[in-house]
């Protein structure tokens, strides 16, 4: 069966093998057949109220088996999902509502009141669609649901009129004008990546593969997809569990896990906790890491206390479709401030990077990286605006070809490797030094007593022009003394890029993705400069 579109993989494997266990979700456990038949099912509804090709269906849904229906289910109906979150301020999921113009929202018994606040008394057009649940049975808000669905199976899907280059689901990320962008992702842009993915990675109907990050974060697109294409299990993990160090441990080593993928802001929380034994998790293959920069100390741990797992680095942004370079980490690095590169492309995909004329700088010189290939978005949702800004043609290709300017700076190393210095974005003048904030974290993360740091700019209108400002977690029995760590620091970066302004974290907070959330710290940095001034 060739795969054409994101379900087929759920129904190649739902003939293949009905019986294997497709997603374990707590004490539920669902098998391919009763994943494909459920998502049939829900689909035949969603037609049935009205649903047609194109449709936008949001999912205020938790991570759970049953966001996993409905994510199959959607696309079998011939329409986009949007899977939003349910921890996200009530304004912002308005506007991301608002702004997909989703016909309906699916919603469960603990997202209920949420549902009722985001459509009563509101001029939506949008629908809600109920799915019971035995705790649930009614919603019993004012709002009228569309339709009710309960756990049901259909032995076939609605006939299927979609082409690859389909939209398959909106991802609306943070938007530099505070509202969210949906970026528009297409059969076409994911299938490729879960092939070259499930086998250069070697999936095997036997793995046991994570589902960590949250549905609306595109990391969790590889779980979902790349665990039907092989046929194995997704076991999900709970957001609970994210506070719980030595949870999210006692979960790999309990599930037996072969695959764990996250951002490496847990696998660093890990580290700090020291809840990796020698030896551990000896099902464990590959740990796989997307999203941000893992500090290599916290690399060095986790490759010593686990020699027999193969550590890869994915790099991408959203707009490129889950990741578009990798890098297996041949051995543990020697040195604590070793840089770890991005690597080289995925299958199908361009990695450039160009200096301001869009030309390649020399070898080792410091450039924009743009990004090209299968997986590039057609941009962002009813906007052409914000993607003409950040989507342009390919200076040296055919005017067809289009790359994606990431934001991040970038080298091309003489190893023929690419290296991130930083975002462009991150970069601020203080004291009339260019200065890269992203020096000054790597330098943090090996300094005695910090456990973990993120580093912020605040501007001002003071001779310094920007304020560099420094949260920490200090290790634990160690006394926050931002005096003794600026010295420590200072032995290692020059005056000029050393935090004037220091403030004490329990734990650095983390956004909807589970990355350092530096809106959040820049905002409480603001506001005690703002109370020292009144």
């Amino acid at each position: 069966m060739t795969v054409r579109l994101l379900q087929d993989y759920l129904i190649r494997q739902a003939q293949a093998r009905p019986r294997a266990v497709a997603i374990v979700d707590g004490d539920q456990r669902l098998t391919y057949a009763e994943l494909d038949r459920q998502s049939n099912s829900l689909a035949w509804t969603l037609r049935e109220a009205g649903c047609q090709k194109g449709d936008r269906i949001a999912l205020l849904l938790p991570k759970s088996a049953v966001a996993i229906v409905s994510m199959f289910a959607a696309l079998k109906a011939g329409c986009i999902y949007v899977p939003m979150d349910v921890d996200s301020p009530r304004d912002r999921l308005d506007l991301i509502l608002g702004s997909s113009g989703s016909r309906f929202l699916l919603a469960v018994g603990s997202s209920a009141s949420l549902a009722e606040q985001l459509l009563a008394g509101t001029a939506t057009t949008t629908r809600l669609g109920w799915l019971e649940s035995p705790s649930h049975p009614e919603f019993l808000g004012g709002v009228t649901p569309g339709f009710r669905w309960q756990a049901a199976e259909s032995e076939a899907p609605p006939e299927s009129t979609g082409s690859s280059e389909d939209v398959a689901h909106l991802l609306f990320t943070s938007g530099s004008t505070g509202r969210p962008k949906g970026v528009m992702i297409t059969h076409a842009n994911v299938i490729p990546f879960i092939d070259w993915a499930t086998s250069h990675f070697n999936y095997t109907p036997e793995d046991y593969i994570s589902g960590h990050p949250p549905l609306h974060f595109d990391l969790s697109t590889l779980d979902v997809y790349g665990t039907s294409a092989a046929g194995a299990q997704l076991h999900l993990v709970s957001p609970k569990l994210n506070l719980l160090p030595h949870k999210i441990a006692d979960f790999i080593r309990d599930r037996e896990l072969t695959q764990w993928f996250s951002v490496p802001s847990l696998l660093s929380y890990m580290a700090k906790f020291d809840v990796v034994r020698q030896n551990d998790f000896p099902k464990l293959k590959r740990l796989l890491w997307c999203g941000e920069r893992f500090p290599t100390p916290a690399l060095i741990y986790w490759m010593k206390r686990l020699p027999h797992v193969e550590f890869t680095n994915l790099y991408g942004p959203t707009e490129t479709t889950i990741a578009s370079s990798f890098y297996k980490v041949p051995e543990c690095p020697v040195a604590e401030d070793a840089p770890i590169p991005i690597g080289v492309p995925c299958a199908g995909e361009t990695l450039l990077v160009l200096d301001e004329q869009m030309q390649p700088p020399p070898v080792g010189d410091m450039g924009s990286l743009y990004i090209g290939g299968v997986g590039l978005s057609p941009g962002y949702w009813n906007d052409p605006e914000k993607t003409r800004a950040v989507f342009v043609d390919e200076p040296f290709g055919p005017a067809s070809h289009r790359l994606y300017k990431t934001g991040d700076l970038a080298s091309l190393g003489h190893d023929g490797l690419v290296y991130l210095h930083g975002r462009s974005d991150s970069q601020i003048k203080s004291r009339g030094y260019r200065i890269e904030l992203g020096e000054i974290e790597v330098a943090l993360q090996t300094t005695n007593g910090i456990r973990e740091a993120a580093v912020v700019a605040i501007e001002s209108t003071g001779f310094e022009g920007a304020v560099i400002c420094c949260a920490v977690v200090p290790e634990r029995g160690v006394a926050f003394e931002p005096q003794v760590l600026r010295q420590r620091l200072s032995q290692r970066l020059p005056h000029y890029m050393l935090p004037s302004r220091w403030l004490r974290f329990e734990r650095l907070p983390l956004n909807g993705n589970g990355k350092v959330d530096k809106p959040v710290i820049r905002s409480q940095f603001s506001e005690s400069l703002h109370s020292e001034v009144s």
